[in-house]
């Protein structure tokens, strides 16, 4: 057997491992049905952050843009103008448009912007701001009950580390910004038990669409970013791997003009 029919072999084991593993079973008693208290809708701030504002999502208007429309141009971007930046109103409307809170019901569940499994949504919304009108470059974490961010990593190298987290993209250097969507699984376990982890994958994939159509009205394009290195990039974000950990990527910018 060759090295990549070993390999081969590997991946289709794993794959049905995880099938297997995430099934529901005909004794299936998840912690909802047990009694125990739902999870929190967000990870709480840090204590020393100063919350930042960001513009309501009311008091924002795009260009209006038909959704077919939308769907049809829909396409991946790796090249950004670098020389113009995103503006705070335009984060803050992709911000909503991916994550933003409709409405907290009953303080047990939030209506998002973006479907989630059981409305658990389980995603935390980071970013690496390079070219942001009003933000200093960084990492940054969207508060999405206050509708504000906070930082997380000011360093001057920190774009340079995600980078090569992202396996030496460079269109996460040359982009405006760079979501880094994060999954809480027991916000989606707690109720579906180890199914919920095949849930998570999908609420990511529900997020990134949204962004890539909220992008067209406001001239941006987006590069979805699978590849990344999981263990240095939780460390980078200083996550534990475990109880949170990094799921998805996009880096976004401004549409060079003539592509």
């Amino acid at each position: 057997m060759t090295r990549e029919s070993r390999e081969d072999e590997q991946a289709d084991d794993c794959g049905q491992v995880f099938r297997e593993i995430t099934a529901y079973p005909s004794s299936f008693r998840p912690d909802q049905i047990k009694g125990i208290p739902r999870p929190p809708l967000e990870l709480p701030p840090s204590p020393e952050s100063t919350p930042i504002p960001l513009p309501r999502p009311e008091a924002i208007t795009v260009r209006p843009v038909d959704l077919r429309v939308a769907i049809e141009k829909r396409r991946s971007v790796r090249w950004f103008d670098n020389e113009e930046p995103l503006s705070l109103e335009e984060l803050a409307y992709l911000l909503w448009c991916t994550q933003g809170v409709q409405e907290v019901v009953l303080e047990q569940y939030t209506l998002r912007t973006a479907p989630s499994a059981g409305a658990a949504h389980p995603l935390e919304t980071y970013l690496l701001v390079n070219c942001v009108e009003g933000l200093e470059p960084g990492i940054y974490r969207y508060l999405a009950l206050e509708h504000t961010l906070e930082l997380i990593n000011s360093h001057p190298e920190i774009a340079l580390a995600v980078t090569e987290g992202c396996m030496e993209q460079q269109m996460v250097l040359r982009s405006a910004v760079t979501f880094l969507w994060t999954a809480v699984p027991y916000r989606t376990t707690w109720r579906y038990g180890p199914r919920g982890y095949r849930d998570i994958y999908i609420d990511a994939g529900h997020v990134c669409q949204n962004l890539y159509l909220a992008a067209g009205p406001i001239d941006c394009g987006v590069c979805a970013i699978e590849s990344f290195q999981d263990d240095y990039m939780n460390r980078l974000l200083g996550l534990d791997g475990k109880t949170q950990f990094l799921i998805y990527c996009a880096a976004v910018g401004k549409i060079r003009h003539g592509l």
